[in-house]
């Protein structure tokens, strides 16, 4: 399995997960240009991709999805009210019909040799959801764009070996920031964004219950409301205090940035 982030920030997100077999992106919130070049630096024709999975219908998700749809014919993959809401929208509302597939939280589906199980999250979206892959005994998730996480989500990534979860801002520099309220409350809600600490203590409950996983990319970074040194810092501090016996020896703890590819991991 190869899993990397080709883009993941406020401003714009897409991340590619693949086997042997499979070649596929999580949203396309970047320009159709910039997917082609990451995924290039993969040595992944864009043409190649088995389909586009997409979480919600925010621009920061979509904003290149009409483009590589209309340019590959890309089958797109989403929730009822993700596709519902993106019909509705200038810029998707003459896509042919039959490219969209619709997905339902906890319902497993395969696209050749990756079962994909799509997962309910908190978020002021239509209907979103995060993804979870697995090839065999290998599996990877991308989970953002979530207020909050509970019990289910945790259940959810139970055997993820490679994790992008969100870790979108710093709780003081939100309340401090030049947000007005209404927005702040929005991003500090449980329909919102994950703080930094939240993506440390949800990282915490993995790890501390003996979970397999090895690779962790903190993603969806707000351009206003973090840095990539502090949310970097938060959680490596919070691993730090958990100790050194709760912590696999081959851990990889890293930012997605906004604007380069991340390392792929490849296992």
């Amino acid at each position: 399995m190869r899993f990397c982030s080709i883009a993941s920030g406020s401003s714009g997100n897409c991340a590619y997960i693949g086997s042997e077999e499979t070649n596929l992106i999580v949203d396309a919130g970047i320009s159709g240009k910039r997917i082609e070049a990451g995924l290039c630096g993969l040595d992944v024709e864009a043409g190649r991709l088995d389909g586009i999975l997409v979480t919600h219908e925010h621009l920061d998700h979509v904003k290149g999805l009409g483009v590589m749809t209309r340019r590959y014919h890309l089958p797109i993959y989403a929730s009822r009210g993700t596709i519902e809401a993106l019909i509705k929208t200038k810029d998707m509302a003459n896509t042919p019909q039959e490219l969209f597939h619709e997905v339902r939280a906890d319902e497993s589906f395969k696209i050749k040799d990756l079962l994909i199980n799509p997962i309910r999250i908190s978020h002021d979206a239509a209907e979103p959801v995060a993804y979870r892959f697995d090839e065999g005994e290998k599996a990877a998730a991308v989970v953002t764009d979530l207020g909050t996480y509970d019990q289910y989500i945790l259940d959810r990534l139970k055997g993820v070996k490679a994790l992008l979860v969100e870790a979108n801002h710093d709780v003081r520099m939100v309340e401090t920031g030049k947000y007005p309220y209404y927005l702040k409350q929005r991003i500090l809600s449980e329909k919102g964004h994950l703080s930094n600490e939240s993506a440390a203590t949800l990282t915490l409950d993995l790890l501390d219950k003996g979970e397999f996983l090895r690779y962790l990319l903190l993603g969806h970074l707000s351009r206003e409301n973090n840095l990539e040194e502090l949310a970097y810092e938060t959680v490596r501090m919070e691993l730090k205090m958990l100790g050194k016996s709760s912590i696999p020896k081959d851990f990889r703890l890293s930012v997605a940035k906004r604007d380069v590819s991340s390392e792929c991991f490849e296992y």
